[in-house]
């Protein structure tokens, strides 16, 4: 995904000025904690890193080979939250990163401690969200030799990282962890890993590390070529059914601003993938909001129809594209992307344009000779709007819809409420039913689908976010049960978060696709049994709601949104409710089904 984060204010401010005040007053403080309190070992230098890079929050869990990482963040003024499992820690920091626009860290031991942190690196990897793991690892003498919560941590992460090192220097280990926190921001976002051995952090070094840099040799690119941009607008200014493809890298890249005014700019209608909403406002008269396998009607049609899609910051993943044969296939492809290795890899671009999106965004505006005369087209765009809209069959007085329960959170919070999620149907019903006007506000599992996300991500979010924000997160009772318990996290700190379980008792996506596609046969979906979530929730310290009816649902929302502090909302819904549109997996994206017999 194209976008470049906030990893050295250069990267990201064209203000001289102010780059070199920020630059200068970090080299003060990180002048004051070296005369304050001097590095002496290798697990200070560390701490050191983390501070010169800005880090105010970590996540993590302690055990023996990282405890001497934990014993030197004992005299820092960050905050170290600990969760109750790794994996929570991995995905709190990934939200952290998410919303706050830097990266999130993580911490855990050796051994389990470190694999339990490959299911939130791997979610961070596809999705290019920016994180630090810091991990520990036996002594450098004891590699190899199957010690007691031995595992090659360098060698299990390379797959899910975007750059990992194991640590063997007490005097270079600083500056390894500031090369990871650059390297995770900068660029193509995405997840580094530092390993740490406990003969490295404990050994007595007193070399202070350098602020986060990446290497000389990276160089992602950042403004495309003139030529290929004005090549690129020529087309756009000629198209007759143009649409503007805001993906992930558009927040990422700090980009939203831009691309919104672009577009509004030349009348381009707007959809957006998965990662990519709230990029644009989802009440404005363009935007056609998500497409793809779950995406509105309209959104998918305009895709199908377009002649020419101006594509930023998406990798173009199957859940997007269905058949890529079938993906628009009469429009030529602009594509704005910082990763050189996502362009033409699942759709064909006809002009490449490689840099950063929020710079190429300003090339493309200042290049842009004309509008599209496209009056047609917009109008085309609202007459699928008004034959697809996003509605739903309503019975006051049958079982709980869950689209009506997401529009009742929705319509009772601001609007730069953060809204977290876990993996299913709740969280298409989530990206679908509410409506987002803010970049940031949406934080989910993309790519990976990782059930269990939700909850720690909303600690995560939560920490992240303003302080007069609030932050929801619907999950389902399969994903809930995952994670459920950083719960015990979320009461510990007293986190104001408001979690609602859209409750079917099942996994209900993959009940959805037996229905669909293996005859009914509910094999391993559904559960005979589930705990009473608001039960659960008090057991553990939270406020704990439930709704069984309609006209319970505006009391109880008012109720746990005005609760200070972490509460549950089990939400008993309609146990047959399915997500619609679908397109099948594969298939082409004007041809969803709005209904079971349409598959």
């Amino acid at each position: 995904m194209s976008g470049e984060g906030v990893s050295a204010p250069a990267d990201t401010n064209t203000d001289t000025d102010t780059d070199t005040d920020t630059d200068a007053t970090a080299d003060a403080d990180a002048d004051a904690r070296a005369e304050e309190r001097p590095v002496t070992n290798g697990a200070e230098s560390v701490v050191r890193a983390l501070e010169n890079a800005g880090v105010e929050h970590l996540f993590g869990v302690q055990g023996g080979a990282i405890m001497p990482v934990y014993d030197a963040l004992y005299h820092s003024e960050m905050t170290h939250i600990t969760m109750a499992h790794e994996q929570g820690a991995a995905h709190a920091a990934d939200a952290y990163g998410i919303v706050a626009g830097v990266p999130g860290v993580c911490m855990a031991t050796s051994g389990p401690g470190a694999t339990n942190l490959v299911t939130g690196l791997a979610d961070s990897n596809m999705d290019s969200d920016p994180v630090v793991a810091l991990t520990g690892q036996v002594p450098t003498d004891f590699v190899g030799s199957d010690a007691f919560q031995e595992t090659d941590t360098v060698g299990v992460t390379m797959p899910v990282t975007k750059w990992n090192t194991f640590s063997s220097d007490p005097d270079t280990v600083g500056d390894d962890v500031s090369e990871a926190f650059a390297l995770a921001a900068r660029g193509r976002q995405g997840p580094t890993l530092v390993d740490l051995p406990k003969d490295v952090t404990n050994a007595e070094t007193d070399k202070e590390p350098g602020e986060p840099r990446t290497p000389d040799t990276y160089t992602p690119p950042e403004r495309a070529s003139a030529e290929s941009v004005q090549e690129a607008v020529e087309v756009l200014a000629d198209a007759e059914k143009p649409v503007i493809l805001a993906g992930g890298g558009v927040i990422k890249a700090e980009a939203s601003e831009e691309l919104r005014a672009f577009a509004m700019e030349n009348d381009i209608p707007v959809i957006t993938t998965m990662p990519g909403i709230g990029a644009f406002p989802e009440d404005h008269e363009l935007a056609l909001e998500m497409a793809g396998m779950h995406g509105t009607g309209y959104a998918n049609m305009a895709i199908t129809m377009t002649d020419c899609m101006l594509a930023v910051g998406t990798r173009f993943d199957d859940r997007l594209t269905g058949g890529v044969e079938t993906f628009a296939p009469d429009a030529e492809i602009i594509h704005v992307e910082i990763d050189p290795a996502e362009v033409s890899k699942n759709i064909e671009a006809d002009y490449p344009l490689l840099g950063d999106a929020k710079q190429v965004l300003g090339q493309l505006t200042e290049a842009m000779p004309r509008a599209p005369d496209c009056d047609e087209w917009r109008e085309q765009v609202q007459t699928w709007k008004r034959e697809y809209p996003m509605d739903y069959p309503m019975d006051p007085d049958g079982p709980v819809k869950p689209q009506f329960v997401v529009e009742a959170f929705d319509a009772a919070t601001p609007a730069d409420t953060i809204v977290t999620t876990g993996v299913g149907q709740h969280q298409m019903w989530a990206c679908q039913y509410w409506t987002y006007t803010e970049p940031r506000t949406w934080v989910s599992s993309h790519g990976l689908g990782a059930m269990g996300y939700g909850l720690p991500a909303a600690i995560g979010a939560r920490l992240a976010a303003d302080d007069d924000q609030q932050v929801v997160c619907f999950d389902g009772d399969g994903s809930f049960l995952m994670t459920c318990q950083e719960l015990a996290v979320a009461v510990r700190e007293n986190l104001d978060i408001t979690v609602v379980v859209l409750n079917n008792e099942a996994i209900g996506m993959v009940r959805q696709w037996q229905d669909g596609f293996f005859g009914g046969r509910h094999m391993a979906s559904q559960y005979n049994w589930v705990p009473k979530f608001d039960t659960l929730a008090e057991s553990f310290g939270a406020a704990g709601f439930r709704i069984e009816s309609h006209d319970e649902v505006e009391e109880v929302v008012q109720e746990a949104l005005e609760y200070d502090g972490p509460s549950v909302v089990d939400v008993y819904i309609d146990p047959a409710e399915n997500v619609y549109p679908m397109v099948t997996s594969g298939g082409d994206n004007g041809q969803f089904a709005l209904s079971e017999d349409q598959l």
